[in-house]
């Protein structure tokens, strides 16, 4: 008597949650330049979401390493900029249930390479293209 294997149940999909990384270091839009750049450097971050304040934490915009180098290869002076002459506005948000895999399509489909994550309380986290890559390459092909 042959008995089939017993079925494994199919792993759940990971999702922003399970990759995402606080998002300790945050930063105001009439913040300078240089304070963001000083903060990614020391928080070894390639991006930070900028808020309207510490509070509310509502993400008002994203500021990366690439805004950073433009802006100095345009040579503007990082102590006299303010982040929100450099940030990119109303970035696209997901939630902690969002998975992996819609996070990577929204990525693509928006040339991101990061998303804030957002609960009933304002911001709670930051996933990189980094993070959804290796959920992703962990995951069962199938």
């Amino acid at each position: 008597m042959n008995e089939a294997p017993a079925q494994q149940p199919s792993p759940t999909p990971p999702t922003a949650a399970d990759v995402m990384k606080p998002a300790l270091s945050t930063v105001e839009p009439e913040d300078h330049a240089a304070a963001a750049a000083y903060l990614m450097r020391h928080a070894h971050a390639t991006a930070l979401v900028v808020v309207d304040d510490e509070r509310a934490r509502r993400p008002l915009g994203l500021i990366t390493e690439a805004d950073i180098v433009r802006a100095v290869a345009d040579k503007k002076n990082l102590e006299q900029i303010r982040i929100r002459d450099l940030m990119t506005r109303n970035p696209t948000v997901i939630t902690a249930d969002t998975s992996v895999r819609d996070a990577a399509e929204s990525m693509l489909a928006g040339h991101f390479r990061h998303l804030p994550v957002v609960g009933d309380g304002g911001l709670i986290g930051i996933v990189g293209i980094s993070d959804v890559c290796r959920a992703l390459l962990d995951m069962p092909w199938g």
